[in-house]
């Protein structure tokens, strides 16, 4: 065994660049290198336009993308079998100490998966997601998962 075999795993740094560009009133243009460009605003709630993505909803949406991702990762690396995956997600805005921030996110996964995978497995997966989701652990706010799971049969012959 060489020392090499001993040494403890590097991780490595990322930086992930954005740019937003004014273009009127409390909107403008956010971009990153390769994507589209997303027409961003504050919500009506905040005398900004309705009809644009708000950091609000990015940032819920940041965290429910992650969570997605992060059980997709798990169940893969566990040989699960996912049918499918939906969800949706409400991100709670109040006013507290003086100012307005997130106080909770809760995620609503819908996960399909075939007969033979027992509930159970599911549930420690997404509890590992959770714990795991980069985004979530890197706020404040409480994050909660409520998922719906929804075992498939198996298909039956039919004789005709």
């Amino acid at each position: 065994m060489s020392a090499s075999d001993n040494a403890a795993p590097t991780h490595r740094t990322f930086t992930y660049r954005t740019a937003t560009t004014w273009s009127s009133g409390l909107s403008g243009t956010l971009t990153a290198s390769g994507k589209p460009c997303l027409k961003v605003s504050t919500p009506p709630e905040f005398k900004g336009e309705g009809e644009h993505w708000t950091p609000e909803e990015m940032f819920v949406a940041a965290v429910e993308v992650c969570h997605m991702a992060t059980f997709m990762s798990y169940a893969s690396a566990r040989g699960m079998v996912v049918l499918g995956y939906v969800s949706h997600a409400n991100g709670v805005l109040e006013y507290v100490e003086g100012d307005y921030r997130f106080t909770r996110i809760v995620i609503f996964p819908a996960i399909t998966v075939p007969e033979l995978i027992d509930e159970s497995q599911v549930h420690a997966i997404l509890r590992e997601a959770q714990e795991h989701c980069l985004v979530a652990n890197s706020i404040a706010s409480i994050v909660e998962v409520n998922p719906t799971i929804v075992v498939q049969p198996r298909a039956r012959a039919t004789s005709g």
